[in-house]
C-alpha cells in the first residue's frame, strides 16, 4: 500500500476544510510548498496536492503555488481540482511537471475527454477521482450530487479503461471519524480498479487497517494536521512490512 499525505490549496495556503465545506476552513500553512518538502522527508514515496479553488471554479488558480511545490519535491507528485479539459491536463503534465492528474467533474461530465486523456497519457498518469455522498457521485467540488450510483461509475470507468481511482467519501472527509470501509470493501469485491481510500482517516490504526485489507493506497491529511499520526513513524513501520513480505 502507498501512504500519500495530503495538501488542500486555497488562495495558495495550505487548509482542510470540514465535510468540503468551503466555509469551514482551517488554515495550516502559507507556504505549502514547505510542508511537502517535509513531507518528503518523513520518507512519503508521493504527494496529493488538490486545488480547492480550482475545483469549484474549474481553474488553475493556484498554479503558481502548484509549480512551487513541484519544485521542491524529488517525489512523485498527483494534483486534481478543477482539470477539466485537455489544455490543463497538458499543462501539468508536460510543463509543470506533475505525474498524474486526477480527473473528477470532466469525468462524470466528460467522457470522452476522459478517453482522450487516457489514449494520450495512459491509465498510469489519468486518475479519477470519485467523490460519494450518501451513495452517489458528486461533483463540482463536491457542490453538486448526480443520480450516479458510485458502483455504477466505476462500471463505466472500468470500460473507458481507467485503473486507478481516489475515492472519498464526503461524509468523512476532515472528520476523524474514520474512512467509510463499508463503502471500500464494496468496491473491492465489486471492482478490479485500484483505489485509494480518502477521507476520514483518525489515526494510525486506520491507516494499518486499510494496508491490511490490501487496498491499493491511503491518502491522510487532517489526522497529520491535527497532531494525531506520527506519518515518519507509520511510514517507516509500513516500509519494514513490505521489507519483509
Amino acid at each position: 500500500m502507498i501512504l500519500i499525505p495530503a495538501i488542500d490549496l486555497k488562495d495558495g495556503q495550505a487548509v482542510r476544510l470540514y465535510k468540503g465545506d468551503y466555509l469551514q476552513k482551517t488554515i495550516y500553512s502559507s507556504s505549502p510548498e514547505d510542508i511537502a518538502l517535509n513531507f518528503e522527508k518523513m520518507g512519503a514515496d508521493y504527494l496529493h496536492v488538490v486545488d480547492l479553488d480550482g475545483a469549484k471554479e474549474g481553474t488553475t488558480t493556484n498554479l503558481e503555488t502548484i509549480q512551487k511545490i513541484r519544485n521542491v519535491l524529488s517525489i512523485p507528485m498527483e494534483l486534481g481540482g478543477g482539470i477539466r479539459d485537455m489544455q490543463t491536463v497538458d499543462l501539468y503534465l508536460d510543463q509543470i511537471g506533475i505525474d498524474r492528474v486526477i480527473l473528477g467533474t470532466a469525468a462524470i461530465e466528460n467522457p470522452e475527454f476522459l478517453k482522450t486523456a487516457i489514449q494520450k497519457y495512459g491509465p498510469e498518469r489519468i486518475v479519477v477521482g470519485v467523490d460519494v455522498k450518501d451513495g452517489y457521485v458528486a461533483t463540482s467540488g463536491w457542490l453538486v450530487q448526480t443520480k450516479t450510483h458510485y458502483l455504477d461509475f466505476l462500471k463505466e470507468l472500468e470500460n473507458i479503461g481507467v485503473q486507478y481511482i481516489v475515492c472519498t467519501d464526503i461524509s468523512k472527509d476532515g472528520t476523524l471519524s474514520g474512512p467509510s470501509y463499508d463503502l471500500y470493501q464494496d468496491i473491492f469485491e465489486h471492482s478490479s480498479i485500484k483505489f485509494v481510500v480518502s477521507g476520514g482517516i483518525k489515526d494510525a490504526d486506520d491507516i494499518y487497517r486499510v494496508n491490511a485489507l490490501g487496498y491499493y493506497g491511503c491518502i491522510v491529511g487532517k489526522a497529520y494536521y491535527e497532531g494525531k499520526i506520527d506519518l515518519k513513524e507509520v511510514i517507516s513501520c509500513l516500509q519494514k512490512e513490505s521489507s519483509h513480505v
